[in-house]
């Protein structure tokens, strides 16, 4: 079995299609199909069912998709590491995180992996919890925080701590003098503003969960790309937002933000990565956010640590 068939294979899976496939590869389509069909020899099975059209996988070849999938991109990630080690450049490590964890522990964290590892050079992208799992299989990032809750075989998750839930309101608004943290029952008759819009699901869902399991009644229900849209839509007046507690620290001049009573107001930290990471990175990250937490006591107040694995 060659590599070159894994890739021939994984091009006519994906396309359903010899003749888009070979173009696609740059090559002509009967020395295509005579691989794929010496690799179902060798493998003595069905890989491909060409009696349909478009064409389907058989079972194995469903198990066969996945597994070579995972192979080439396995490659791929040999093949730039050796290259940088080879040109003497710094390994580099990518961490995919929402925007809203970039207000609470994530900063810290990477200053002490760079003290951990001072040759590791470390890139920080934001994106959705969502994104990240696909950009976990794809290798283009190695470790993800997040906070929706997902199923999936190639990932593991481990939620770190439960962070509570805070109300941003608008100057003027007439709870916005009161300190005390408050029911969302009491949000009743309000306009509220959730982000991200898209993609789907996201924080936005848990927050119109908590309201919907409470059944409390909106005016409306606004709906924003961004937290710092959303915040500044608060700021003008023109409804109100529930965001993560560590997030509060944007936009304090114009905006009350009061905590959240319900026990159930909280919004998970989430850390991915792939399940067959075979760098080492992953315990000893773990064990850095154990210290991180340890020597900031204040998080308690905010959040319950957690360092429990979901199950997958």
């Amino acid at each position: 079995m060659e590599v070159r068939q894994l890739r021939y294979f994984v091009a006519v899976a994906t396309e359903r299609n010899f003749s888009r496939a070979a173009k696609l590869l740059h090559i002509a389509q009967p020395p295509l199909s005579r691989q794929i069909q010496q690799l179902e020899e060798e493998l003595a099975v069905i890989l491909i069912d060409r009696t349909k059209r478009p064409l389907t996988l058989t079972q194995a070849g469903g198990f066969f998709l996945e597994q070579a999938s995972q192979i080439l991109r396995r490659l791929e990630h040999v093949r730039d590491q050796t290259q940088r080690i080879g040109k003497s450049q710094r390994e580099r490590f990518v961490i995919g995180c929402v925007g809203s964890t970039l207000y609470g522990g994530i900063p810290d964290l990477v200053r002490r992996m760079r003290q951990h590892w001072p040759d590791l050079d470390i890139e920080i992208r934001e994106m959705m919890s969502t994104e990240q799992i696909v950009a976990l299989k794809e290798r283009h990032i190695d470790i993800g925080f997040g906070r929706v809750r997902f199923n999936d075989k190639e990932v593991e998750r481990l939620t770190l701590r439960d962070e509570r839930l805070v109300v941003a309101l608008p100057l003027g608004h007439p709870k916005a003098g009161e300190t005390e943290p408050m029911a969302l029952r009491d949000l009743a008759g309000e306009t509220l503003i959730v982000y991200p819009s898209m993609p789907r699901p996201s924080f936005a869902d848990e927050v119109l969960n908590l309201f919907q399991e409470i059944r409390v009644r909106l005016q409306g229900i606004e709906e924003v790309r961004e937290i710092q849209t959303a915040l500044g839509m608060v700021a003008a007046g023109a409804g109100i937002c529930i965001i993560p507690a560590a997030s509060q620290r944007q936009r304090p001049d114009d905006v009350v933000y009061r905590m959240v009573a319900d026990e159930n107001a909280t919004s998970p930290i989430i850390m991915s990565y792939r399940r067959d990471d075979v760098r080492g990175r992953t315990e000893a990250i773990k064990q850095l956010i154990r210290e991180m937490y340890a020597d900031n006591p204040p998080w308690l107040q905010l959040s319950s640590v957690r360092l429990d694995k979901d199950d997958t």
